[in-house]
């Protein structure tokens, strides 16, 4: 299965005119933004679990990062409440539920191999640094592969976003303009390596997940 897999070309979606896919597992639904593969995939999904739901323990043979969008997600480790963020690398398990209910934003096999760094961040006490034209950033993650962190822009602002290793969005508060196109919670927008383009932000200002670098390493899962 490929879905937005030409990574030569913008993808921008909204989301919220994706339907949502069953999983294998019951209760598990998902919003599929791009893919490469079936069931074992290279994928950045929005998922859905009902109240009740759950995955069998196993392990991330690509690693996975993930963001709560809503409710709690959990597993044997603790509950993540909404607004956290966490990164389970290659050979890490766990057996993931949700007793109540949660919607996550997940991107699967698109760790470095040898990377062994795990851990979760409180995107919502995370501090943010004010910076030029109207940009405060917190950061999450970087090293040589890639840079993670959270931006928050001044209401109406413009920012040219765009990276040599490509550059992801994800919209989490607020709204942007881009190519005339009104983007708002959780839309998605990923640029391919080397190009710039200009948002500007909503009346009341925009929170993003921002990711740069990683798109000079996709590769396809190994199935095995």
């Amino acid at each position: 299965m490929d879905i937005n897999a030409d990574f030569s070309k913008v993808a921008a979606v909204d989301t919220s005119e994706l339907a949502w896919v069953p999983s294998p597992m019951q209760g598990v639904d998902r919003r599929m933004l791009d893919r490469i593969g079936d069931e074992v995939a290279r994928a950045t999904s929005i998922v859905r679990y009902a109240k009740g739901s759950a995955f069998p323990e196993h392990t991330h043979g690509g690693g996975e990062e993930f963001i709560v969008l809503e409710g709690t997600f959990q597993d044997e480790h603790g509950d993540y409440p909404a607004g956290t963020y966490v990164r389970n690398p290659p050979t890490t398990h766990h057996i993931p539920r949700a007793d109540d209910g949660c919607t996550i934003f997940v991107k699967l096999w698109q760790f470095d191999a040898d990377d062994r760094n795990q851990f979760s961040v409180d995107m919502n006490s995370l501090a943010l640094e004010p910076g030029e034209n109207g940009v405060a950033r917190g950061l999450l993650h970087q090293d040589s592969r890639e840079m993670v962190a959270i931006e928050q822009w001044d209401a109406s602002s413009t920012q040219r976003i765009g990276d040599s290793g490509g550059a992801e969005i994800l919209l989490l508060e607020g709204s942007f303009e881009y190519d005339g196109v009104r983007f708002e919670r959780h839309d998605w927008l990923r640029l391919p390596l080397g190009t710039d383009i200009d948002l500007t932000a909503g009346p009341d200002g925009v929170r993003i997940w921002i990711k740069t670098g990683h798109l000079a390493h996709v590769r396809a899962p190994d199935p095995s």
